[in-house]
């Protein structure tokens, strides 16, 4: 067990590490430049007796992990301004918590200043002096660090004799203005007309990490165009809110307003560092274009919820990226492997989803800094490996009422609104939603990542259907069918485990189905094709505009005189072919959906250039999500974001074989080095044509057919030289060295 000491005011944990380098040292005397390597951000200082070596490593775990027998929540939420934190310094001006549950405090006259001096004095007493507008560029996903922008800015001035102060205002709090020009923004930026504007999210609490406190911002042009993923989340959330309210009113059922709570659950790889650092595809794709599998994978089903070893880093860097979001109110509830070697998966709580998307972005970040710091690499690509699974982040998504009535928890929406047909009549809406824009729930999860994913025995197939289970499907075919009403009680079963000694327990009375891209899971629907790297903000901002959409049609249709069981059952009768309860992975499954008109869409460059067909523009900007100037952009950059992701992977393919493969080739006297050199200049051409292409549209087909046949083609010839190539003379760091860190330990790589 690693001894810590921790004090909460300061911003760094000394950790001693002897148990780990200990274990290392045993097996070779390593020399301090091996070690750093090992341990990767950590620095040892050599003395003559390795086996005793100590490293102190600045852990920037925010929180202790105790190292008594005692746990503690003690220092939950210290970092994270809201709630008993935010109360004890805002009293100290004549305001409580409350004032920040208003979203509209920004506007009220004077309290921007009341909120600044007291976060001003909560960051000192935490040792911040340094504050930052923290937002969301487009196209970040597995190349932008943290999947966020800031830039940091000291809180103190000067006097007239040169003498700082602290000062922090108002005005500073609640706006900024950046450079929207040089992040992608598909045309609506330029450097002549540049303005990039943010304004704080009340929404989203501020935090504090190390010497900075962080404002989550939008971000938006001198015109308003969105420039970022949180503004139309924002916008989105807005119209299902007013669009529902409208149609619960029409039920007889009065709220002030509906939010969307989401729950990510994040799956990441963790990989020695030091063998990190011998695959350049890992260090500038985040996947791996090459490698020959090990002779051992997952087929064993041996890694998934296996205990987290002690004898290896990976349960120290676990326990610390907890602890650190602990610190800043993220409660990462559960943390355990999953399914391929060397993958893990962290989930939260269930929140608001503009909140939870932040600190989802966060949790990534801490995953990466953490990581190094244990001397890890976190990879959070989709697809890092061939042969294994993949990684995801299932996207919980449900609604409720302001006051914490979840529309999809029969029990709870019968309860409040005494009202039977709210609930079937939901659940109508929604089903209609996924029939009609299955297309565009298939754009928002169109990461280049997913590539690889979708429909690989690990994740959903291109497909987009929902599975409702049995007995909710047969409750709404029979209101369908009869328009009879009734409260739907989902069943309940004993199951027995055939030994008396061991107690029976109530399940549910539908299994799970993980074929299905969007089940409903009895007060919840899971997106379950979500990719790993993804910022989740498009995946929620379409699921929200198409049910706001939805609520809107059948709202119109009961004031146009329609009774809402009438409009209900009609949606049903038209869309309910989406609902699928078989198995997503039969072979036969998606030529079968595209003859009954549900969506299907294999590539997601096809998804993406969906984006501006007629039906989604006109729909986004009734809702007023996006313009059509917009959705016009994001085309753009989603694909540009594509197009660029496989340029770097098709570069770093030629250099790793010019700089690795060939001359590992010609060291061991194989003879592939004529088919390698051929492939390179396969290489080069292909990206020479994408970069003639007519427009971006062109040159994504283009690069799809790249990484889909011609890299995967010249990868195997790399493979097979690898499987004949002795060891000693291959280079790259292998998928073994990668992927077994309880069979390969880190220590034991360095012999």
């Amino acid at each position: 067990m690693q001894a810590i000491s921790v004090n909460l005011k300061m911003n760094s944990v000394t950790v001693t590490r002897a148990r780990t380098i200990n274990r290392a040292t045993r097996l070779s005397p390593c020399s301090v430049k091996a070690c750093r390597a090992f341990r990767g951000a950590i620095v040892t200082k050599p003395d003559k007796s390795t086996r005793n070596r100590r490293v102190r490593v600045a852990a920037n775990a925010m929180m202790s992990m105790p190292s008594t027998s005692t746990a503690s929540v003690e220092g939950f939420g210290d970092h994270c301004f809201k709630g008993a934190v935010a109360k004890k310094y805002l009293s100290k001006y004549g305001e409580t918590d409350k004032l920040l549950t208003d979203v509209s405090w920004p506007s009220q006259p004077g309290k921007a200043d009341i909120v600044a001096k007291a976060v001003l004095d909560w960051a000192v007493d935490n040792g911040a002096s340094v504050y930052c507008h923290w937002f969301q560029p487009m196209a970040s996903s597995g190349v932008r660090h943290g999947l966020s922008a800031q830039v940091h800015q000291t809180m103190f001035e000067f006097d007239k004799d040169g003498k700082p102060f602290f000062k922090f205002t108002g005005e500073a709090l609640l706006q900024g203005e950046t450079d929207g020009s040089s992040y992608p923004n598909g045309g609506m930026r330029a450097t002549h007309c540049a303005g990039g504007y943010l304004s704080i999210d009340p929404l989203s609490p501020i935090f504090l990490r190390e010497d900075t406190v962080f404002i989550p911002a939008a971000f938006v042009s001198y015109n308003g165009d969105a420039l970022d993923e949180k503004t139309p989340l924002h916008r989105a959330v807005e119209a299902m809110s007013n669009e529902g309210t409208r149609l619960l009113k029409l039920l007889g059922y009065e709220v002030d307003g509906l939010i969307n709570n989401i729950g990510l659950e994040q799956e990441i790889f963790l990989v020695p560092r030091h063998a990190f650092y011998r695959r350049p595809d890992l260090q500038f794709t985040g996947r791996t274009i090459m490698g020959k599998a090990s002779a051992r994978g997952q087929e064993m089903s041996d890694h998934y919820m296996a205990p987290i070893s002690r004898a290896t880093t990976a349960f120290d860097c676990m326990r610390q990226i907890q602890m650190e979001c602990f610190k800043m109110g993220i409660p990462l509830k559960t943390r355990h492997r999953e399914v391929a070697p060397n993958q893990y998966e962290f989930a939260p709580l269930f929140g608001n989803v503009i909140n939870q998307t932040d600190q989802n972005l966060m949790v990534m970040q801490i995953f990466e800094e953490v990581a190094s710091e244990n001397g890890l690499a976190a990879l959070l690509q989709e697809k890092p490996f061939a042969g294994i699974n993949g990684s995801g982040k299932h996207n919980n998504w449900s609604i409720g009422t302001t006051d914490g009535v979840n529309l999809l928890n029969p029990k709870q929406i019968n309860a409040a609104s005494k009202n039977v047909e709210i609930f079937p009549i939901v659940m109508a809406a929604i089903v209609s939603a996924i029939d009609k824009h299955g297309d565009l729930m298939r754009l928002a999860i169109a990461s280049p990542g997913n590539d690889f994913r979708l429909g690989a025995m690990e994740a959903p197939p291109a497909v987009i259907s929902t599975y409702l289970g049995d007995d909710m499907t047969n409750y709404l075919m029979a209101f369908m069918d009869n328009g009879n009403v009734e409260a739907y009680v989902p069943s309940k079963k004993k199951l027995a485990f055939g030994a008396n000694s061991i107690s029976e327990i109530e399940v549910p009375a539908e299994d799970r189905n993980r074929t299905s891209p969007f089940p409903y899971g009895g007060a919840r629907f899971e997106f379950r094709a979500a990719g790993s790297s993804q910022n989740v903000s498009l995946i929620n901002t379409v699921l929200n505009t198409i049910t706001a959409e939805a609520f809107a049609i059948v709202a119109d249709r009961i004031e146009a005189g329609e009774t809402p069981t009438a409009v209900a059952r009609d949606l049903l009768k038209a869309h309910s072919k989406v609902i699928f309860n078989g198995n997503g992975y039969d072979p036969e499954w998606p030529d079968t959906a595209v003859e009954k008109g549900i969506w299907r869409i294999d590539s997601g460059v096809e998804a993406i250039k969906k984006f501006t067909d007629s039906k989604n523009t006109e729909l986004f900007e009734k809702m007023g999500v996006f313009s059509p100037r917009e959705c016009d952009a994001r085309r753009a950059i989603l694909l540009e974001h594509y197009i660029g992701t496989v340029e770097m992977e098709a570069l770093t393919m030629v250099d790793m074989i010019n700089q690795h493969v060939i001359p590992s080739c010609k060291k061991a006297e194989l003879g592939f080095v004529k088919k390698l050199e051929d492939a390179v200049k396969t290489l080069t051409k292909a990206v020479d044509e994408m970069h003639a292409a007519a427009d971006e549209s062109e040159a994504a087909s283009l690069a799809r057919v790249l990484r889909l046949d011609t890299m995967i083609k010249i990868r195997e010839v790399c493979d097979e030289a690898e499987g004949l190539c002795p060891p000693s003379l291959w280079t790259l760091a292998s998928y073994s060295e990668l992927l077994f860190l309880d069979t390969y330990p880190e220590g034991d790589l360095l012999l």
